[in-house]
């Protein structure tokens, strides 16, 4: 999400980058809800859907490599609004489709959701139980939550648009470096998809 969300930045503006980032956060709005329904406890219990989900995702992924790939030769950087439509589902329909956002509200999501306490630090070191306990399934974790999210939304295309200013040639680098990050990301989902639909 942080190649589509860069690439839109640098290439549209901020107001790009942060729709961009609002199509990913909706993803998750999406499977919060899905978690709160059982829905994406279903998901997981169809491998063939999973697997369908994954491979659909890597195309997805490719495809929106070859598209920045195209963008970067043909000299890419409007503020026109179909660019920032453009952004805002490709970065959803990526984020929906995308098997690790999924397994995230599978376990750590859902473990948000269920009334109970998470001691944060006490996998790393004994010494260190106690120290950072959260208490789950209360709505001021899920507003930190998607407070943070938000934050980095907005923040991160922020960080970029000024990042851009002071180098001019930012901007071909970074879509260069997320047409390369989409298309790896790609490639690894199809063969995960495939390994799922034999194994």
């Amino acid at each position: 999400m942080n190649a589509v969300i860069a690439e839109e930045s640098v290439a549209h503006g901020w107001r790009s980058g942060v729709r961009a980032g609002l199509g990913a956060m909706t993803a998750d709005i999406c499977f919060f809800v899905g978690a709160l329904l059982g829905v994406v406890a279903a998901i997981e219990r169809l491998p063939t859907l999973r697997a369908a989900m994954v491979a659909i995702g890597g195309v997805l992924m490719l495809y929106f490599a070859y598209d920045t790939a195209t963008d970067l030769q043909s000299g890419f950087r409007t503020a026109d609004a179909a660019g920032a439509d453009r952004g805002f589902r490709r970065a959803f329909v990526l984020a929906i489709t995308n098997p690790y956002q999924i397994l995230f509200w599978l376990t750590a999501g859902v473990a948000l959701l269920d009334p109970g306490t998470v001691d944060v630090l006490a996998p790393l070191s004994t010494a260190l139980a106690g120290w950072f306990v959260v208490q789950t399934g209360t709505p001021l974790l899920l507003v930190g939550l998607f407070g943070g999210i938000m934050l980095w939304v907005v923040g991160f295309p922020a960080v970029l648009i000024a990042a851009r200013k002071r180098m001019d040639s930012f901007a071909p680098l970074t879509a260069a470096a997320s047409a390369v990050v989409l298309g790896g990301f790609g490639v690894y989902f199809l063969v995960d998809a495939a390994t799922l639909l034999i194994g």
